[in-house]
């Protein structure tokens, strides 16, 4: 009888094992869209099409920053406050204001804010989502 263990070509090809989705219920409400999924910066990212809409953030450190954060840029800031009251800036980034914005998990409404901004996700709402941009090149090493 066989060990339960690690096959031979796990040993080789190691498989990276996923952590679960944080805030699962975002993702089942915006499942209707062609969404893309990736890791980045120990959260996880979403995508529709060319463009980040969301990033989910639940870690144990800064913990103030765990929730949903909406992609977005400055000049959306003051309408998307007056639909999510609790809304606000990164705190990790510190005191410059940046495109990103948080829907925090600690918040009394977070769940139903979540949802409204997956609603606007939704009906493509402008105020949410920008396409990234692209890297750098890089520049070639002189020796």
């Amino acid at each position: 009888m066989r060990k339960a263990g690690r096959s031979a070509n796990e040993k080789l090809f190691p498989v990276k094992h996923r952590k679960p989705a944080p805030y699962a219920f975002v993702l089942d409400a915006v499942s209707r869209l062609p969404i893309e999924t990736r890791s980045m910066f120990g959260c996880l990212a979403v995508y529709v099409g060319d463009k980040i809409v969301l990033m989910l953030r639940e870690k144990q450190k800064q913990v103030e920053d765990n929730g949903v954060w909406l992609a977005t840029t400055k000049e959306h800031h003051q309408s998307l406050r007056s639909e999510f009251p609790h809304m606000r800036s990164i705190q990790q980034f510190g005191r410059e204001v940046t495109g990103w914005q948080v829907l925090p998990a600690n918040a009394p409404d977070f769940e139903s804010a979540a949802l409204r901004a997956c609603e606007l996700i939704l009906a493509r709402d402008p105020r949410i989502g920008k396409v990234p941009k692209g890297r750098r090149p890089r520049k070639p090493k002189t020796d």
